[in-house]
């Protein structure tokens, strides 16, 4: 098996585990056992900073808010304008639930 076959499988794996998951309290506790509390808070903040952007916010403003550096809201903004979309898609899904 090559080794990007085995790295798909195995986020695949990852992925699939994440999906099973059935409340916001499953989901925490998964990532809590997962990830390093680091971890954590930079995935998070990454989260953040995609929202604030999503909203419009300066990068001077979101470095200020968030702690995040440029480099760091540089690359979730490029992501939003480039990636693979899974930012927006989030995004999206997030403000429709919030919507009546």
């Amino acid at each position: 098996m090559n080794r990007n076959k085995a790295s798909s499988d195995l986020t695949d794996s990852l992925f699939k585990a994440i999906l099973s998951l059935s409340d916001l309290e499953e989901c925490r506790r998964f990532f809590e056992d997962l990830c390093t509390i680091s971890e954590m808070r930079s995935m998070a903040q990454r989260w953040e900073v995609a929202s604030l952007l999503d909203s419009g916010v300066t990068f001077h403003t979101i470095a200020e808010a968030t702690g995040a550096s440029t480099t760091t809201i540089s690359r979730v903004n490029r992501c939003l304008l480039y990636g693979a979309d899974g930012y927006r898609l989030a995004l999206e899904r997030m403000k429709e639930e919030k919507e009546p």
